[in-house]
């Protein structure tokens, strides 16, 4: 087993602007609350191309709302070597905070982007190149050892900063999940995981291990058929836009699942997933492919964003989840269906905004919403439960056959 080095320490890279929360008004949510909770110190990256001094109000301003004192150093980004030195005087004289170096700007370190975000690490062929030229410009201009320091000091502060108890506060329902180690009694879940479906969260795939599910990978694009013996389905999110010729041409796979999802196999499917058991998908040039054909409604791109950020969904009738009990998640899509489903109302965490959503049955739950199911196991337990069912049906018949 390999030793950790001394000086390693993990990056926790935020999203969005520092502050910028729910509903991109509130803090809860926000970079800066995550910092706070889990006591980390903060390292502004500053654009600074094409800016002199106005950089300080900028940064005094961020200051300012910084009460925890948690901000701790600032990296100038897209700026020029000789003008890094006038600002780096500048920003330490006036304002109380460190300047730790600065990235200048290279072309040719370019990471492409598409409608949904960075395109994949495996797509891209230099990129270990890019990265590693990247590492050794840093180098070259920032300060790794004041980064180091100020990072183990934020592991040795023995007083972190607190949360208040009454703003800023998240909550999530909890259920009891139940751990089931042993092998002969553990249900395999068939994930798809390929290009086109990759996007899942790791505290979902570790609650379902930890139920009790056995999680069988297989390729909606590549395999011909399901992994043998399995008692339910996750589709999860990606990009099947990007494939959905080669999915189309899948016939064997297609039928399979449709097969498999008609004959009571229990299945969940968030957005890709989701889009993937339409009866067709129009891609973003306008070409339409036949999918799966479980749900009988089509998909296609909207040329904008259909719905983006976090969201709390309860069911009309409960099923998945305890009654009067949510779980909460986010959309993020450019595709829309002409049947989004009408089981669930999804509702932002701020305002007043809220749709209906989802096609949701005892034993199969199909929306666009990415689900993070900490935010309530007992949806877990619901679809561990399904499985199970179904896997002492298919041993009857079995037996019935014999």
């Amino acid at each position: 087993m390999e030793e950790t080095p001394e000086d390693a320490f993990a990056v926790v890279e935020g999203v969005m602007g520092l502050y910028d929360g729910l509903g991109g008004i509130l803090e809860e949510g926000s970079t800066y609350h995550l910092a706070k909770a889990i006591s980390l110190p903060v390292i502004l990256v500053i654009d600074a191309h094409g800016m002199g001094r106005t950089i300080l109000p900028l940064i005094q301003g961020l200051l300012s709302y910084d009460k925890a004192g948690i901000i701790k150093g600032v990296i100038l980004n897209r700026v020029s070597k000789m003008f890094y030195a006038s600002l780096k005087e500048l920003i330490e004289t006036e304002l109380s905070i460190e300047v730790l170096g600065c990235f200048t700007e290279q072309k040719e370190l370019h990471l492409e982007s598409r409608h949904l975000g960075l395109k994949l690490p495996e797509e891209k062929r230099d990129l270990k190149e890019q990265v590693c030229r990247g590492a050794d410009s840093l180098k070259e201009t920032v300060s790794i050892e004041r980064i180091l320091a100020i990072g183990g000091a934020g592991e040795k502060d023995a007083a972190s900063p607190k949360v208040d108890s009454h703003e800023n506060k998240v909550t999530y329902q909890r259920a009891d999940i139940k751990e089931n180690d042993t092998h002969e009694s553990k249900l395999r879940l068939a994930i798809a995981r390929d290009e086109a479906f990759c996007f899942y969260y790791q505290e979902n795939l570790k609650l379902l291990s930890k139920r009790g599910f056995e999680l069988m990978p297989f390729s909606p694009l590549h395999d011909k058929k399901l992994p043998e013996h399995i008692s339910g389905l996750l589709l999860g999110g990606g990009y099947p836009e990007l494939f959905a010729k080669e999915l189309s041409e899948n016939d064997s796979m297609k039928t399979a699942i449709r097969e498999a999802i008609r004959g009571g196999l229990p299945s969940l499917a968030e957005c890709g997933g989701f889009l993937y058991l339409h009866k067709s998908l129009k891609d973003m040039e306008g070409r339409q492919y036949s999918m799966a054909g479980v749900i009988d409604a089509d998909a296609d791109y909207r040329g904008k964003l259909v719905r983006f950020g976090y969201v709390e969904l309860t069911e009309k009738e409960s099923c998945f989840l305890p009654e009067k009990e949510g779980i909460r998640g986010h959309e993020f899509h450019y595709f829309d269906s002409t049947e989004n489903g009408t089981d669930c109302v999804a509702k932002k965490p701020t305002g007043s905004r809220r749709w209906k959503c989802v096609w949701e049955g005892e034993n199969h739950w199909w929306g666009f919403p990415h689900l993070y199911y900490p935010s309530n196991p007992s949806f877990v337990e619901h679809f561990y439960q399904q499985a199970g069912l179904y896997q002492q049906s298919k041993l009857k018949q079995k037996d019935n056959l014999k």
